[in-house]
């Protein structure tokens, strides 16, 4: 009886809330610096008021930059022997992420004073590349460079996501949150569409949003 009653206890302390924010992304790597601005979509499902489990999507505008590549000259007679090559990229981010929540200060249904909370859980980050040399290549006379690649396609990452974030009550059960977001690698396999590879991509972001607990 006592488990039973228990069981009805903690059932009834289960809620679940939406939030939605405008986000500023920053890729930081030095090969591939851009800003971007983009949306998150999260479901927060508390198990209890300070524990949650969450899963988030978010989607990003194209960042673009610029980097400078070479073409080598196939053969000791042609001149000039390399060509200086601008590639300008265009990168679109993409991620997925289902973790734990956990409220530091205040909890989930806290409707007097601001919230502290933190969370990490495991992604995944979806890109789509284009690389856009500003000259053509003769390839009969150079050689062009292996990474990257003058064309576009798609790769993907294995993500730790960590994030630390306070909000406000503001009315009944709206709460305003401001958190920082951070995206640490598990998976690092080369692919064409990146001039570097080691640690990319490098990204932080800012999300300013609305939560509303039901």
């Amino acid at each position: 009886m006592s488990i039973l009653l228990l069981g009805i206890v903690v059932y009834s302390q289960q809620r679940f809330s939406i939030s939605t924010d405008a986000s500023v992304l920053r890729s930081y790597q030095s090969s591939q610096k851009f800003w971007a601005f983009g949306q998150t979509v999260t479901a927060n499902f508390h198990i209890y008021p300070s524990h949650a489990v969450y899963i988030f999507v978010s989607y990003y505008s194209p960042g673009k930059f610029v980097n400078q590549v070479k073409a080598v000259a196939r053969q000791p007679a042609t001149q000039p022997q390399q060509l200086d090559i601008n590639n300008r990229v265009e990168i679109n981010y993409k991620t997925i992420s289902v973790g734990y929540k956990r409220y530091l200060k205040g909890n989930a249904y806290a409707e007097d004073n601001w919230n502290l909370y933190g969370y990490a859980g495991f992604g995944l980050i979806m890109a789509n590349a284009q690389n856009n040399f500003q000259i053509n290549i003769d390839t009969s006379l150079y050689e062009p460079p292996l990474r990257p690649t003058n064309n576009e396609g798609r790769f993907q990452r294995l993500t730790l996501d960590v994030a630390l974030g306070g909000e406000l009550p503001i009315k009944g059960d709206l709460f305003l949150y401001l958190e920082g977001r951070s995206w640490v690698l598990t998976s690092q396999y080369p692919t064409p569409l990146l001039l570097e590879n080691k640690n990319a991509p490098m990204l932080f972001a800012f999300n300013f949003g609305l939560r509303i607990l039901f």
